[in-house]
């Protein structure tokens, strides 16, 4: 009986049920996480609008999020697009190809299934706004929802 003592046994802990809950916890995260949040510029001063409520997304996931600044400048993500036409037509086009893989009856000059989100500051002047809005709407998108605060910060 003593013999069986001595041997000093290693008790090492089994590690895969905590592995395996990190793991899930990762998971959950990164499935929780929401990006959309990093596509609004945060700096712009929205109008106010007492009537102003969330955007009804109609059953269409996309959202194309366009920051416009007082200046008129399209800032995606924090960084400036100089081409407004460029990069509004290269969006297009992926959602086009986006689309034809999705539904395979989709034609190019069907509506775009995209719902563009306009974040315009409140001293942006119209013609520069509608430039913007004229733009998307060559390309095929459709679907409009300008954001506006129900009251003022």
């Amino acid at each position: 009986m003593s013999a069986s003592m001595s041997h000093g046994a290693n008790a090492e802990p089994n590690l895969t049920p905590m592995l395996d809950m990190v793991f899930q916890l990762v998971t959950f995260f990164m499935l929780v996480i929401n990006f959309k949040g990093a596509a609004m510029d945060l700096s712009l001063k929205l109008p106010v609008v007492g009537s102003a409520r969330p955007v009804d997304a109609k059953g269409k996931e996309e959202l194309l999020v366009l920051n416009i600044d007082h200046e008129g400048q399209l800032k995606v993500y924090g960084e400036p697009k100089p081409d407004v036409k460029g990069y509004i037509a290269e969006e297009a086009r992926s959602y086009v190809a986006a689309a034809k893989q999705k539904d395979g009856n989709f034609q190019t000059g069907d509506s775009l299934p995209a719902i563009v989100v306009i974040r315009a500051d409140q001293a942006t002047p119209f013609e520069l706004l509608n430039r913007v809005i004229k733009t998307c709407q060559d390309h095929g998108f459709q679907d409009f929802a300008l954001k506006a605060m129900n009251r003022p910060q």
